[in-house]
């Protein structure tokens, strides 16, 4: 049993009295006096009043490291407590307590009726994963009995009335304060340590729940009034900006399983050790035109199941173009084509609805955030049901029927394999990019493979899987990830080499977008002339497709122009150039027709260019302003918005062609039901004058075919609008040979 606080002063020397409190200087004093009058007089006894002062000072110390040791024994009490109590209670008792004490905060708090502030839900939020409040939901399911919640509430009670009983025999300072010995300053002192300005208060069991009531009340009331003074104007303002735009959806989130395919199968044809993985159809989300019988046969080291032993390649998409079993004359005849992209492979302005909920703190801008934050079984959920809902069969029949001869596929490398500390989903999407590509098998559509992101990410942009950092023939994985990505082309085209697809895969791409600007250019020449024979000798004989890395088409001249059937890929966009972007309506037309028209004309001719070239990614888009085009919370340039947090990449000045405050992304944002007959018509002739333009190259792929609400980003969603031609091969407009002869759209604002 410890010893009273008031019975352990000790002397100088840390030992510890054996008898009473040690007297006070003025007691002893006292004393004196007495033992004085006996003795007859003062005598030795007389103290002067400079040692007097001394001893008064030397007894102020001792206090105080009287008053410290205290402190260090109560402290050492509480971590002795601290330690039987987590020696006494397991690990699970704890964490039992704390899921009770949640509940019990929650309760209170519907009670008192206070919301949690954005901040409070964004702390959360990012707390925890979604597989890591599963786990804690399922562990907290088991409870205790009654006898073991009404010993615990009796521990509890006792605990706390013996807090009470502590603090109502604390003393401030002992004998000296008994004797008046304490000055203003180390009353202050001692008052400052405890946490206050004055004594402790001790309230009773009643009076603390009623202050603790009114205090949550208060807070309550204060919390709403504030949100009430933010929602309100945010939701005014945000619903004037997205106005009619209320297309938006996540597929993902209304899809619903299609497995009646399964149907007279037997599930015991899996055997025990694949049930469960990407060899067992009942685990699959979506098995619809899928062969569900099981095999584990490989070709090039990847599954084969879910295809169809037979095929069919007598299919011709339209008039204007061969039979799928016969040849396409690539270079006579112009590829015109579109992605789908945002599917096996997430992009946030395809996809908003992905991104949206979460906030700043929790920092989600691409693929890898996204999956990492929502834990592995949660990820393969939400990205099954994405690749079952977002391009579907349906999609394929549409392509064809807006007069499409191609389909780009991009893809990440995770659709082959991961590698350690991934949090992507290995092979999921494998699966649905073989029934997409044959989807287009039956509607007569030519197919061009595009390995979207590399290992390592090759530009460092959110489209690549990961934003930041190239890792990618750059740094200290560069060349591991370099030799990955040939690993993964190895299997890639051992797969597609199969006599299946000789007449339907016609292209094939090395790498989308690799950042050369960024990079050695002359290391990603050689990986790209390595990448090359080693595919031939895959057995490969489609048109290969190497991006022109932001070089300039000029600059490719002289460069790998050894290689048979290859072919560079440019990728045209007017918005993330400032130059471009703030050209007029009338100006960016004739850009488009004429100097696009000259630069692919350029790059065709072997002596001034590097030979074949077509434009795999365009859009209609004239601004910058759709929803995380620049990246998740990232501000445009056309409304001087775009704030990188570095000087020299910001653009804080509006670069609409007016250059003030008057530019506005409402307009564009807008929903294409109030587009003026004027906007429409401007926007049909600038699609179709890229077309013209990229023609006179090899072709062009749109970006891309479907989006949740981008309508200018859309082919699909252009088409609804009545803003691109409903044929992709018939066109009722055409780029007039002098820049003259444009329409001058002068009743067509310049700040949308």
């Amino acid at each position: 049993m410890r010893q009273s606080r008031r019975n352990s002063t000790t002397d100088g020397s840390g030992s510890r009295s054996r008898g009473s409190a040690q007297l006070s200087l003025d007691a002893l004093a006292k004393l004196d006096k007495v033992n004085a009058k006996k003795a007859g007089g003062w005598g030795q006894y007389d103290y002067d009043e400079e040692y007097l002062r001394e001893v008064r000072k030397k007894e102020k110390n001792l206090e105080k490291d009287r008053i410290k040791g205290e402190r260090a024994e109560k402290q050492k009490e509480k971590r002795e407590e601290e330690s039987m109590r987590r020696t006494v209670e397991s690990d699970a008792a704890i964490q039992d307590e704390k899921a009770r004490k949640r509940r019990e905060e929650r309760r209170k708090a519907r009670e008192s009726q206070k919301p949690r502030t954005d901040d409070e839900l964004e702390k959360r939020r990012s707390a925890h994963t979604e597989d890591e409040r599963e786990e804690r939901r399922r562990r907290h399911e088991v409870k205790r009995t009654p006898p073991e919640r009404e010993e615990k509430k009796e521990k509890r009670r006792q605990e706390k009335q013996h807090r009470t009983e502590q603090k109502k025999r604390r003393v401030i300072s002992g004998p000296l304060a008994e004797e008046g010995g304490i000055d203003d300053d180390e009353y202050q002192y001692m008052m400052e340590k405890r946490g206050g300005g004055g004594p402790p208060t001790v309230y009773s069991e009643e009076q603390l729940a009623r202050r603790k009531k009114w205090k949550r009340i208060a807070i309550g009331v204060i919390s709403v009034l504030i949100l009430l003074a933010i929602i309100i104007p945010v939701a005014v303002m945000m619903s004037s900006k997205k106005g009619g735009d209320s297309s938006q959806h996540n597929a993902a989130a209304g899809a619903s399983p299609k497995t009646n395919n399964l149907d007279g199968h037997d599930r015991n044809s899996v055997p025990k050790e694949d049930q469960g993985t990407i060899y067992d159809p009942w685990a699959w989300f979506d098995t619809e035109d899928f062969n569900v019988t099981y095999t584990k046969e490989q070709v090039g080291g990847l599954p084969i199941i879910g295809l169809n032993s037979t095929w069919n390649d007598d299919v011709q998409a339209n008039p204007s173009v061969p039979n799928l079993k016969d040849k396409f004359e690539y270079g006579k005849q112009p590829i015109r084509g579109v992605n789908v992209g945002g599917w096996l492979n997430i992009e946030p302005f395809i996809t908003p609805s992905f991104f949206e909920n979460f906030g700043s703190k929790d920092g989600i801008v691409d693929e890898w955030t996204l999956l990492t934050k929502l834990g592995p079984t949660k990820a393969k959920d939400t990205m099954e049901k994405h690749y079952s809902a977002f391009i579907t069969k349906k999609t394929f029949a549409d392509i064809r029927a807006a007069g499409m001869d191609h389909v780009r596929f991009p893809f990440g490398y995770w659709i082959v394999q991961t590698y350690d500390g991934d949090p992507y989903i290995p092979q999921v999407s494998w699966r649905y990019l073989l029934r997409g590509i044959e989807y287009c098998r039956q509607n007569g559509l030519r197919v061009n493979l595009d390995l979207h992101g590399a290992p390592g990410s090759q530009n460092g942009w959110n489209h690549s899987g990961r934003q930041g950092t190239i890792g990618w023939l750059n740094g200290t994985d560069g060349d591991l990830n370099a030799q990955r990505t040939l690993d993964i082309h190895h299997k890639l085209s051992v797969f597609f080499a199969q006599p299946r697809y000789k007449n339907l895969v016609t292209m094939y791409g090395l790498v989308n977008e690799p950042r050369n600007v960024e990079l050695d250019t002359a290391k990603v020449v050689a990986w790209t002339q390595k990448a090359i024979t080693q595919i031939r000798a895959d057995n490969i004989t489609a048109v290969i497709v190497f991006g022109d890395g932001f070089m300039g088409l000029d600059n490719w001249q002289g460069k790998l122009q050894n290689n048979d059937n290859l072919l560079l890929d440019v990728h045209q966009y007017v918005i993330f150039n400032i130059d471009q972007l703030s050209l007029k309506h009338r100006d960016k037309l004739n850009f488009a027709c004429d100097a696009w028209t000259r630069q692919s004309q350029r790059s065709m001719d072997r002596t001034t260019g590097f030979g074949p070239t077509m434009c795999g990614e365009w859009s209609q888009a004239d601004t910058d302003c759709t929803q995380y085009i620049n990246n998740v919370a990232t501000g445009t340039r056309w409304e001087g918005t775009f704030n990188t947090g570095n000087a020299s990449t910001s653009i804080l000045v509006p670069q609409c062609p007016l250059k003030t405050s008057a530019c506005s992304c409402d307009k564009a944002n807008g929903d294409p039901a109030t587009y003026t007959d004027e906007y429409k018509k401007w926007l049909y002739q600038f699609a179709i004058a890229q077309m013209d333009s990229f023609e006179a190259g090899w072709g062009w792929f749109y970006w891309t075919w479907e989006t949740e609400k981008a309508t200018q980003w859309s082919y699909r969603r252009g088409l609804e609008a009545g803003i691109l031609p409903k044929k992709a091969y018939e066109r009722d407009w055409t780029c007039p040979k002098s820049a003259g002869d444009l329409d001058a759209f002068a009743s067509l604002p310049e700040y949308y």
